[in-house]
């Protein structure tokens, strides 16, 4: 956010800051909240690839569609076993995997802004 548009919005009242700052995240919370989206977004995009619904990848898990559907929404509730699991069952492979971790941490710096009265 620019300077200008920063300073009008909090003359007006408005707070802004980072997500870290608004929910208090120590900085090794902060990374398994970007680590957990990471995997989510990944095994979104692999099964989407490979024209799985999440039914089927469901099926795979011998889970539940609306189970899947936490995973990829990025649900507090799933562990990284879970993501893992789900990743392999889309067919990611270690390295893929791991790829993530180091792509999150090479993004994780760039913290988004929020505004908030």
């Amino acid at each position: 956010m620019d300077e200008l548009k920063r300073q009008r919005l909090e003359a007006a009242g408005w707070k802004a800051g980072t997500v870290n700052d608004f929910l208090q995240l120590s900085p090794e919370e902060s990374e398994i909240v970007e680590v957990k989206l990471a995997l989510s977004r990944k095994l979104k995009s692999l099964r989407k690839n490979g024209h799985l619904t999440q039914t089927s990848l469901a099926e795979k898990m011998s889970s539940s569609q609306s189970r899947v559907a936490k995973i990829e929404a990025g649900d507090p509730s799933v562990s990284v076993d879970l993501l893992i699991h789900a990743l392999l069952c889309v067919g990611a492979t270690r390295a893929e995997i791991g790829q993530v971790f180091i792509d999150t941490r090479d993004t994780s710096d760039n913290e988004n802004e929020l505004v908030l009265a």
